[in-house]
């Protein structure tokens, strides 16, 4: 990354923001060519040895033979892919959270809490201070991808809002502390940065999401705010607050020299037209991140417009074909033998001792060299209760293609299963929407919906040919707040939490049903 020393003297002068840029701008240039000449491939079988290599004296590198791993099919052969669950029950839960030299050397200073969206329970992932500077440096890398192809956004010209949960982390008995990842980056951003940085630290400190929302929104106002980061869902809200203090029609009036919106954590095609109406700026670029709080995966790469993965940041990836799940030797790829289109699992070890570990998510490779893909879904994350075996990025494509055909923006969405009461009569879909502005014709979207699955996937269409399997998708439409208080109601609301998209069992959709509808959130 980029030294920062020479900015901490002065450093708010207009001299040393220009400064500032034109270093950012030669590290961006000199990074996008290292990446573009990097043997992926290579670069991550060097990283998996570097780690096993530094693991060999934990507990866990003991267990499983590492001094004798010399290649990747000894790690393959000593290490299986596991779940959090293995690591919870077999390492961590008994010494938490003491974790020293359990599954990666030394101390582990800080637990990054995951909401658990696929198991509904909380995770506590260790992050290391390698992993901190992994992080760091994938940040970094975002920001020097866009500079290189944007190299007229003069970025530290004002400031970059981060938008994420609170940095109140709690101490743990044994001095780590434990909160959101952002949280976590928040209080280790160096101290020369924090004049190009937004909220400041004591504002972060808020855990009230309403309260904190209303602070920033007021405060922002009256920065020059070259930049935001943070989940689709929750700058939309900060968005609609800023633009109330001000009076402001579009965000573009409040902050004229925005440059990049950086969004990650759902996909954001069912928010682009919605932050393009916001924002009403063709110069906002917006930018995809794939954090997660086992490691940074992927960062755009605004030259192709696709997720490039990150190949030297001390984390190793390995990618399951989602068929082969639950296998007891499922197959196990690497960058250097991944195939373009197969729908693959997301397997990372890590600098933070995490070995062989399904995070959960689920990408396909559009390209190879680069290592070039799409975040497609989550792998508990999918609709086949009638046998239409949906995946979370088809579904999310088909409301983007809903709201296009009918005009309508939509702030978040949940789906799921509704089981006939009559045996003789199929299921169908249930789409709970909120809607940023107008509802629209209700059964004009739910066809929308309907046409676009049809034509995305191969399965579904089958299932609705004369009703006879499925009926057609409905739409219920939220008033504006309720998926906010559902979140509340379920102590899930804020920071780094986010609506769950797609509930398979139909459990989920019924109880937000329900509870919509005896509070009065159904419009």
């Amino acid at each position: 990354m980029p030294s920062t020393a020479f900015l901490a003297p002065v450093a708010g002068t207009r001299v040393v923001r220009r400064l500032a840029d034109a270093l950012l701008l030669r590290y961006a240039h000199n990074r996008a060519v290292a990446l573009d000449r990097m043997d992926a491939g290579r670069v991550q079988h060097d990283t998996l040895l570097s780690l096993v290599r530094r693991a060999r004296h934990t507990r866990f590198g003991r267990d499983h033979d590492f001094a004798r791993i010399s290649s990747l099919a000894d790690y393959q052969a000593r290490v299986p892919v596991r779940e959090y669950e293995f690591f919870w029950n077999t390492y961590w839960k008994d010494v938490y959270p003491r974790l020293d030299d359990v599954t990666w050397p030394g101390k582990v200073p800080y637990y990054a809490l995951s909401s658990g969206t696929t198991s509904g329970a909380t995770k506590y992932i260790p992050v290391s201070q390698e992993m901190v500077r992994s992080n760091k440096k994938t940040a970094f890398t975002t920001i020097a991808l866009f500079r290189h192809a944007h190299p007229d956004a003069k970025l530290f010209t004002g400031k970059f809002f981060f938008l994420g949960g609170s940095t109140d982390l709690r101490k743990q008995p044994d001095g780590s502390l434990a909160g959101d990842l952002s949280g976590i980056s928040a209080r280790e951003l160096l101290d020369v940065l924090r004049p190009y940085v937004f909220p400041p630290f004591d504002l972060t400190l808020i855990t009230d999401w309403q309260e904190k929302v209303s602070r920033f929104a007021e405060l922002a106002a009256r920065e020059r705010i070259t930049a935001i980061s943070g989940i689709p869902a929750w700058m939309q809200r900060l968005f609609d607050r800023v633009k109330q203090v001000t009076g402001k029609r579009t965000v573009a009036e409040v902050w004229p020299d925005l440059r990049l919106v950086v969004h990650g954590g759902t996909k954001f095609d069912p928010f682009r037209d919605l932050f393009v109406r916001e924002i009403g700026s063709d110069r906002v670029s917006f930018c995809e991140v794939y954090p997660a709080s086992e490691g940074f995966v992927a960062t755009e790469d605004p030259r192709y417009g696709l997720l490039r993965v990150v190949p030297d940041h001390d984390v190793f990836f390995e990618f399951v074909p989602v068929e082969d799940l639950g296998k007891p030797r499922p197959a196990r790829h690497t960058l250097a033998d991944v195939e373009v289109g197969v729908q693959y699992a997301v397997v990372v070890t890590s600098c933070a001792g995490l070995w062989s570990y399904l995070i959960g998510d689920t990408v396909a490779f559009e390209r190879r060299v680069p290592p070039l893909i799409r975040f497609t879904g989550r792998t508990k994350y999918f609709l086949s209760a009638f046998g239409e075996h949906l995946i979370s990025e088809e579904v999310e494509r088909a409301v983007a293609a809903a709201c296009r055909e009918t005009g309508a923006f939509q702030s978040d969405f949940h789906v799921g299963p509704v089981f006939p009461s009559d045996p003789g009569k199929p299921g169908h879909h249930l789409y709970l929407v909120e809607f940023a502005g107008e509802v629209p014709d209700l059964k004009r979207f739910a066809a929308a919906i309907d046409a676009e699955l049809t034509r995305l996937n191969e399965d579904y269409g089958p299932h609705r040919v004369g009703d006879l399997a499925m009926l057609m998708p409905e739409v219920r439409a939220v008033r504006r707040g309720g998926f906010d208080e559902w979140m509340k109601a379920r102590g899930k609301y804020g920071g780094q939490n986010k609506v769950p998209r797609m509930d398979n069992g139909g459990t989920m959709t019924a109880d937000m049903l329900g509870w919509f509808g005896a509070n009065g959130w159904l419009a």
